[in-house]
């Protein structure tokens, strides 16, 4: 398939879809004419591209855990892989504990405004 039906097939822009063949998550074939074309497994690695970054995954961790997945997604036993996972794992609930303390700050402080009103 052209790179529009891969871009339609995925609801991601062309834009994209070339940033992550230049990054490594993508392959393509070039036709004679030049053109892109990806076969049909590809949208399938499109949409798990999506949910990773989705996840706060960066793009060379994908680039890491793509070659470990299957058809179904599912993570399979890849050296470093569960590790990356892991720090990133570790990274967000580490921000998540942040964001959570920021928005305490924030209740108390609106608390004790209304309180003083």
């Amino acid at each position: 398939m052209l790179i529009g039906e891969l871009a339609e097939r995925t609801g991601t822009s062309q834009r994209l879809l070339r940033y992550y063949e230049r990054t490594g998550l993508l392959r393509s074939e070039r036709l004679a004419n030049g053109y892109r074309t990806y076969d049909e497994t590809v949208p399938a690695t499109v949409l798990r591209i999506r949910a990773l970054l989705a996840a706060g995954l960066p793009t060379r961790t994908i680039r890491q855990v793509l070659p470990c997945t299957n058809a179904e997604a599912a993570v399979l036993p890849c050296p470093g892989v569960l590790d990356a996972l892991r720090g990133r794992l570790r990274t967000l609930e580490q921000r998540s504990a942040d964001i959570d303390a920021a928005r305490n700050v924030l209740l108390q402080t609106i608390a004790t405004a209304e309180a003083a009103s």
